[in-house]
């Protein structure tokens, strides 16, 4: 029964949707209508209106009963459940009966829409600063968007259909998936996705009510923000995963479903300047809108992407492609029809705050459109394969092209972000803004002086990359400069510490592409073998029995150096049986300088044994970075919550 349960609870769950859009529609349409006495067709407009807030409350609860009755039947192996089957075992870890409730399609797609009705849940308990027919506006966007979905999971993935017969025992989830980082990775990737949702609808609600000024812009902000946080945490977390998991040596390798995630990130990042301007300077009113439209269309791409079976990867969860066509039409559907909003009100919204070129509001301008620029290339890069195959044409566009068509830019982007914070609002004086930037400048230029006399010269990127990061973490400081630190808010401290995880994963990708040593070797036995500053020498291979696998385990002893002391390190092949699979487990060692990794691979039948060493240096910074980004983020979003609530109080108390 807790399928039929689980059912039930969508089935609900998406009336409630249809009910929450068409009471938000006629509730705005006859508020409208009303006359300006108050009498006539706009009798009632706010009785249905204040009917959207309960109802968008119990559809998210809804959904989150549906979610939870999923995860109950991983947990209880429940074979009856076609999904379960296809996906889980009844030997496998819990928490990966946990976790595999969301590592499939159907799940992954329940999740997503679970999320996206806490969020109109979340707004409408808590949002009190927008005008009432804002609010209802974009509680309908969010029911709408909703509604698609919901249409999705019940007619094209029901997670809760029954197998008749049920099945001795389950398939196994992908033993790729079989990782506790599973359990973080796509929940905060969808938390990011919906946070990007909501700040589309609050786009549509204003253009409906014509009401886009600051007042949307900060009820949007922590919206945009919070998703910018968790879309970092994703990416990060996603990022190392494939690193230790996939034993290939690398951190990103331009994989269509990475740049699904990489895209709206791109464009939150450009939405979250844009509507910080509109919340505190009252500018760039069309160009927010805009952006969040965008936003939300990245995210739809990289939904159809993952989940079109266009694309295989260990990444996508679908490869049929009648669920493609559905996301296609949804997609079709709300980025159009925002497209078309967009066109038809845009000439409502006000112009609002102008300013000058040089100023930091300039300057924001230039780093959107930057960043506008790099979510192009990697748009067209990672759609002109799959638009090519459509015409029987195969080609590939790799790490290459990525790299010399978005690394240039990409620095140039680094360059703008570094002077931003060193500009005054509205206007600032070129002389006096080039002497707030020489610091910065000089410890860039530094910076490269020593990389040259220390290296005797790398490839350009990785070089300008180093230079950069440096100026970069200098100027990153410097709204800190003459402040009383005790006293400086906490979105100022959030600015400073994401603008330097910037600088600091900067850094760690260029040592990583400038210094990395790789070394592939056929190893017997009490050989030697160097990589970098370390000797490795395989003593021998064993089998190894886990909860759900077999394998094969070197034991490799390494020394850094020629009088440094020896470490083990135990690198596998591991087997698992459901369903049948091999992959390599990475054996990591992590200093402060790098990391030393280790692969192990087959024999090649002289009593020989595959070894696959790198020296890193300096790797670790990629995600150290991410994590100052996002610990950036949530002291700005700390800050922000803070500063509103003190003003709602001030106000209250007047």
């Amino acid at each position: 029964m807790i399928a039929e349960a689980g059912l039930a609870a969508l089935w609900l769950a998406a009336a409630l949707a249809g009910l929450q859009l068409v009471l938000a529609a006629i509730g705005l349409r006859l508020d409208a209508t009303r006359p300006a006495t108050g009498d006539g067709p706009g009798v009632g407009a706010a009785e249905i209106m204040a009917a959207v807030r309960p109802v968008a409350i119990v559809q998210g609860l809804l959904a989150l009963l549906a979610m939870a009755l999923l995860i109950a039947l991983f947990v209880r192996s429940d074979m009856s459940v076609q999904l379960v089957v296809a996906n889980s075992h009844s030997d496998k870890p819990l928490l990966y009966k946990f976790s595999g409730a969301w590592g499939n399609h159907e799940g992954s797609m329940l999740l997503w829409v679970t999320i996206l009705g806490l969020a109109g849940t979340t707004i409408a308990i808590v949002e009190r600063r927008l005008p009432r027919a804002t609010l209802i506006a974009t509680l309908g966007a969010q029911a709408a968007i909703a509604l698609g979905f919901y249409a999705f999971l019940l007619f094209s993935s029901n997670p809760f259909a029954r197998l008749s017969p049920a099945a001795p025992d389950g398939q196994g989830l992908n033993p790729l998936l079989q990782d506790p980082g599973l359990a973080f990775h796509p929940p905060t990737l969808y938390i990011g996705y919906v946070g990007i949702s909501v700040a589309f609808s609050f786009a549509v609600g204003a253009l409906i009510t014509r009401d886009v000024g600051p007042a949307f812009a900060r009820a949007m902000r922590p919206w945009v923000l919070g998703a910018w946080i968790f879309l970092t945490l994703g990416i990060t977390a996603g990022s190392y995963w494939a690193y230790y998991e996939l034993g290939w040596g690398g951190w990103w390798f331009w994989d269509p479903v990475e740049n699904a995630s990489l895209m709206p990130w791109l464009a939150a990042t450009a939405l979250l300047h844009s509507v910080s301007v509109l919340a505190t300077r009252d500018g760039l009113r069309a160009w927010t809108v805009m952006l969040a439209v965008v936003a939300f269309s990245m995210s739809m791409v990289g939904t159809f992407l993952v989940r079109s079976g266009i694309l295989t990867s260990v990444h996508a969860f679908a490869v049929d492609p009648t669920r493609g066509s559905f996301i296609l039409a949804l997609l079709l559907l709300y980025i159009g029809g925002a497209l078309l909003l967009f066109g038809l009100r845009i000439g409502t919204v006000r112009q609002g705050s102008t300013f000058e070129l040089i100023s930091r509001e300039g300057a924001l301008v230039a780093n959107n459109l930057l960043l506008s620029v790099i979510l192009g290339i990697v748009l067209i890069g990672t759609l002109y394969p799959i638009v090519a195959a459509a015409f029987g044409v195969q080609l590939s566009v790799g790490p290459p092209f990525f790299d010399k068509a978005a690394g240039p830019v990409a620095l140039l982007l680094v360059a703008v972000m570094a002077v931003g914070p060193l500009l005054r609002w509205r206007r600032d004086d070129g002389q006096a803004a080039l002497e707030r930037m020489m610091l910065p400048i000089a410890v860039a230029a530094l910076a490269m002086a020593a990389v040259f006399i220390v290296t005797g010269g790398i490839a350009i990127l990785p070089f300008l990359g180093l230079g950069l990061a440096a100026g970069l973490a200098a100027a990153s400081v410097a709204p800190l400069w003459k402040r009383n630190l005790r006293r400086t808010p906490l979105f100022t401290w959030g600015m400073v510490i994401a603008h330097l995880g910037i600088a600091v994963s900067l850094a760690g990708m260029a040592s990583d592409s400038a210094f990395t040593k790789e070394t592939l070797v056929a190893a017997r036995v009490g050989e030697p073998h160097r990589v970098g500053p370390y000797t490795v020498r395989l003593d021998g291979i064993s089998p190894v029995i886990g909860a759900n696998w077999s394998a094969l385990q070197a034991r490799l002893s390494v020394r850094r150096g020629d009088d440094g002391a020896w470490f083990v390190l135990r690198p596998q092949s591991r087997f698992f049986s459901s369903p049948p699979t091999t992959t390599s487990e990475s054996a990591i060692a992590t200093r402060l300088d790098g990391q030393l990794y280790t692969v192990l691979g087959a024999p090649d039948g002289e009593g020989r044994w595959q070894l696959r060493l790198w020296w890193k240096p300096f790797v670790t910074f990629i995600w150290l970075g991410g994590a100052l980004i996002a610990l950036g983020g949530a002291l700005s979003l700390l800050g922000r919550v803070r500063r509103d609530r003190q003003a709602v109080l001030r106000e209250a108390y007047r």
